[in-house]
């Protein structure tokens, strides 16, 4: 059964980092597509950044430069550092796990920036 959990959300100033931590299991990280999304109230679900099975990345525009995607295939766990952070940031944060046709997401973690 593959489940992925989020963990390391909470509130920050302007200009503070975060790292956000995206646990996993029933999966092998470097076989399978990752990704960050997030969501604020209001929005639509975004895509923040991506990690292909061969490790290539992608970032959103709004965060190319600040944010960093990776991933520990040891302990199954993906990361997003976010640096910088504006409050425009401010969203729910959700990892996504890809296998084959169908998408596993986590319940999401807070991130809240203050100005």
């Amino acid at each position: 059964q593959v489940q992925v959990m989020e963990s390391g959300g909470g509130s920050v100033q302007a200009g503070g980092s975060l790292r956000l931590s995206c646990a996993t299991s029933g999966i092998i990280l470097d076989m399978n597509a990752l990704g960050w999304y997030r969501q604020a109230p209001g929005d639509q679900r975004t895509l923040v950044a991506s990690i292909t099975s061969g490790g290539v990345t992608t970032y959103a525009d709004f965060v190319k430069g600040r944010f960093t995607i990776s991933r520990d295939s040891g302990k199954n766990t993906m990361y997003l550092q976010m640096n910088s952070l504006k409050p425009e940031d401010t969203a729910v944060y959700f990892c996504k796990a890809t296998l084959g046709f169908r998408n596993y997401w986590g319940q999401g973690t807070q991130v809240t920036v203050s100005s």
